[in-house]
């Protein structure tokens, strides 16, 4: 039996009160698990989340699953290693670019367990967490560890919040009308189409991901932080690049390294977008509860144990948001104890296809890019994109 989540409408669609519908609050058991969500409403009631975490402890949802990260830790280490062979055996072949993609897909992966670690999901000491993510940040993936656990705290500590989320922060693209109004120049026409040039774009997040995680390290780390994380991106890239600049003629090296950080950088963003863009943007100064705030922004992913596989666990995002620490094959349970909690409390609960969360994103972009365009533009050419 499927559940129907009531979508909420969000400020920029219209409804900038924080008031709720008697409609919005209806939770019924009568159709799939679906709904295109992208606001929120502020709950009258102070939620608790006292009872709902019992049940989850009391359950055992929150050991630790050794088994599985070791198997699944394994399995990347022998991925990597079947790249590396496949490198050394192609040789002076272009059919090497092949190897790149799928290099830019392990590491993606080691990326995803690195993420588990810095929320303590893996181990239950945290000093064995934060040495495994460092590892894996640093020397496998080429990313400041204390950069991204900074940034990613932050996150969750106040999702999508206006002056708290630096996801929703503007860079290139903007994520409120606000920052879209302010843009000029290039960036204003990039924001004018922002939703159709978003997953274009991201094929350059690679490289900014590096890009900004060490200028971070060198302006704001401090210097313990500079002198164990600085060396290990070194030689995530010394390990990397040198051997392949060697073995490889220099244009193809080239071409390699650039497909590499394409795919990563997009497999990075396609599988984070998804979670929070086009979800409830909380107005800086507002307070929510902790349930309320986590559920309302965050959007989950159907599709199972290859969706958590595919996205490394970021598919079950309402539960993560909630239980940080627990360990991936917990959240797939978790999720059907916290499917019924919303319903008894009348939060509105979303799940999409990742093909439908795509779509949100583009049109939620799009709708927030329109403060960046010319207010006498043709209202046809502007639907059509031209």
């Amino acid at each position: 039996m499927g559940i129907d989540i009531r979508s909420v409408r969000s400020p920029s669609a219209g409804k900038s009160s924080i008031e709720i519908s008697e409609e919005e609050k209806t939770i019924t058991a009568s159709s799939p698990d679906r709904t295109t969500s992208s606001a929120y409403p502020v709950n009258p009631i102070v939620r608790t989340f006292t009872a709902l975490a019992s049940t989850v402890r009391d359950t055992g949802l929150l050991r630790r699953h050794y088994w599985f990260y070791g198997i699944f830790a394994g399995s990347l280490v022998i991925a990597l290693g079947g790249v590396i062979t496949g490198i050394i055996l192609l040789g002076d072949s272009w059919f090497q670019l092949l190897m790149a993609a799928a290099l830019g897909i392990v590491l993606t992966q080691f990326a995803f367990l690195g993420h588990e670690a810095s929320h303590r999901a893996v181990f239950a000491s945290g000093k064995a967490n934060d040495a495994l993510g460092r590892f894996l940040s640093s020397i496998v993936v080429g990313v400041s560890y204390q950069w991204w656990m900074n940034k990613h705290s932050r996150h969750h500590a106040n999702p999508n919040q206006q002056g708290k989320d630096p996801d929703i922060e503007m860079d290139t693209i903007a994520f409120v009308e606000e920052d879209a109004a302010k843009s000029r120049g290039l960036l204003r026409k990039i924001n004018a189409r922002q939703g159709w040039l978003f997953f274009p774009l991201l094929f350059l997040e690679g490289f900014n991901l590096h890009r900004l995680s060490v200028i971070s390290l060198i302006e704001r780390g401090t210097k313990r932080q500079r002198w164990t994380e600085l060396p290990g991106i070194a030689l995530h890239f010394g390990l990397y690049l040198v051997p392949l600049f060697l073995f490889l003629p220099f244009g193809m090296a080239c071409a390699f390294f650039g497909i590499q950080l394409a795919v990563f950088g997009f497999y990075m963003g396609a599988s984070f977008a998804p979670n929070h863009k086009g979800m409830a943007i909380i107005p800086e100064g507002v307070k929510m509860d902790f349930f309320s705030k986590q559920v309302l922004t965050s959007r989950n992913i159907s599709g199972g144990w290859p969706m958590s596989i595919l996205m490394g666990g970021l598919n079950y995002q309402i539960e993560h948001h909630l239980f940080p620490n627990m360990a991936r094959p917990y959240l797939a349970k978790t999720r059907e104890i916290v499917l019924e909690h919303c319903a008894a409390n009348d939060v509105p609960y979303t799940e999409t296809t990742l093909l439908e969360s795509y779509g949100i994103v583009v049109q939620y972009l799009n709708r927030v890019g329109l403060a960046a365009r010319d207010p006498f533009d043709c209202p046809e050419r502007v639907a059509m994109g031209r």
